[in-house]
C-alpha cells in the first residue's frame, strides 16, 4: 500500500513536472501600450495623399462598408468560427488594410468584379527571366525540400533568399536587397497585395496547407500564378486565408513566446500588417529572458485598431 502510494506520489510530480509551459502562457493585456499612436510610414501618407483622401475618411469608408454589408459581417463571423479565431481580428486586419494602404470599395460585389479581371490571365512568379520554380531548385535551397508543411517549406526559402541571395553577387549575377516576395511575387507591379484581405502571394503560398485542410480549397502552386492570385482576390477564398493568418500568429507567439495574444486585435492586426511571426515572436522570447516581461508592442496600424475596438466590435 506504501509502495503504491509513493508511485502514486511520484506520478502526480513528474505530471506537474511535464505541465509547467501551460503555467508560463502569459496573458497579453488588451489596449495599447503606446499612449500616441506610432508614426506611419511615408509610404502610406504619400499614397494616400495620392489619391486625394485622408486616413480619416478612409477609415470612415471601410467602417461604412461593414456597416452596410451584414453579408460580408456574416461570411467573417463564419470563417473566424472555423479558424478558432475571434471576429474581431479580422475585422481590425481590414480595417487596419484599407485605412492606410488601399481604400476601400463601396460594396463586396466590387472586389468580386476585380477579382474576375484577374482570373485566366497568364503569368508567372519569377525574377529575369527565371521562374520562383527553377529558383528554388538550386542547390542552396536542398535543406528545404524535406519541410512537410508549406509554411515550413517557403519560410525556409526565405530564409535562405535573405543569408544566401539578398543583395549579394551568386555566380556572377547580382540580386536585389529586397525582400523574397518583392523580388519573385508580383509580376504586374510594385503592388504586392490585393483583394479584400490584401494577402500577399507568398503568404498565400505559406498558408495554403492550413487553408486547404480547414476550409476545403484547393491548394496553392507556384507553378500557377493565375490561381494563386484568384484566390487571393475572391472575397471569400481571401477571408480565409486572413483567418488563417492570425491564426498562425496567436499560435506562433504562444509556442515560440509563451504568450497569449488572442486578446488584443491591436497586437494581430500589427502582426497582419507586418508579417514574420515566428521570427518576431523568436525575437520577444529571447527579449524576455530576464525578470522583466516585455509585452508585444502594436505599430501605427494596430494601435488604430485597438483605439477603434469599441466602435469596431460593433460592428459584430
Amino acid at each position: 500500500m506504501r509502495l503504491t502510494a509513493c508511485l502514486f506520489v511520484i506520478a502526480a510530480l513528474c505530471l506537474t513536472a511535464a505541465q509547467p509551459a501551460a503555467a508560463e502562457i502569459r496573458m497579453v493585456p488588451e489596449g495599447n501600450r503606446h499612449a500616441e499612436q506610432p508614426s506611419v510610414p511615408g509610404a502610406s501618407i504619400r499614397r494616400t495623399k495620392a489619391g486625394r483622401s485622408s486616413f480619416d475618411a478612409k477609415y470612415e469608408k471601410v467602417r461604412e462598408l461593414l456597416a452596410t454589408d451584414r453579408k460580408l459581417v456574416s461570411k467573417i463571423k463564419s470563417v473566424a468560427g472555423a479558424y478558432g479565431i475571434a471576429p474581431i481580428h479580422m475585422i481590425g486586419a481590414i480595417v487596419g488594410e484599407h485605412t492606410y494602404n488601399v481604400d476601400a470599395y463601396d460594396r463586396l460585389q466590387s472586389y468580386y468584379v476585380k477579382a474576375a479581371a484577374y482570373a485566366g490571365n497568364s503569368f508567372q512568379f519569377g525574377y529575369d527571366g527565371e521562374s520562383v520554380a527553377d529558383f528554388v531548385a538550386r542547390p542552396q535551397f536542398a535543406a528545404c525540400n524535406g519541410k512537410e508543411t508549406s509554411i515550413a517549406l517557403w519560410s525556409c526559402r526565405e530564409r535562405v533568399w535573405d543569408s544566401e541571395f539578398r543583395g549579394q553577387s551568386v555566380g556572377g549575377e547580382s540580386f536585389p536587397n529586397n525582400r523574397f516576395s518583392a523580388v519573385f511575387f508580383q509580376p504586374f507591379f510594385a503592388g504586392q497585395t490585393f483583394g479584400l484581405g490584401q494577402i500577399n502571394p507568398l503568404t498565400a503560398l505559406m498558408l495554403t496547407d492550413m487553408v486547404s485542410r480547414v476550409s476545403g480549397y484547393d491548394r496553392l502552386d507556384e507553378n500557377n500564378a493565375a490561381a494563386v492570385y484568384e484566390a487571393i482576390m475572391d472575397p471569400d477564398v481571401s477571408l480565409a486565408y486572413m483567418a488563417a493568418s492570425i491564426r498562425h500568429s496567436i499560435d506562433a507567439y504562444r509556442s515560440i513566446a509563451g504568450m497569449d495574444i488572442s486578446g488584443n486585435p491591436g497586437v494581430t492586426a500589427t502582426l497582419y500588417n507586418v508579417g514574420s511571426p515566428d521570427q518576431r515572436a523568436a525575437a520577444l522570447a529571447a527579449k524576455n529572458q530576464g525578470a522583466d516581461v516585455h509585452w508585444p508592442e502594436e505599430n501605427y496600424y494596430g494601435w488604430l485598431v485597438n483605439d477603434k475596438l469599441a466602435e469596431l466590435e460593433s460592428l459584430l
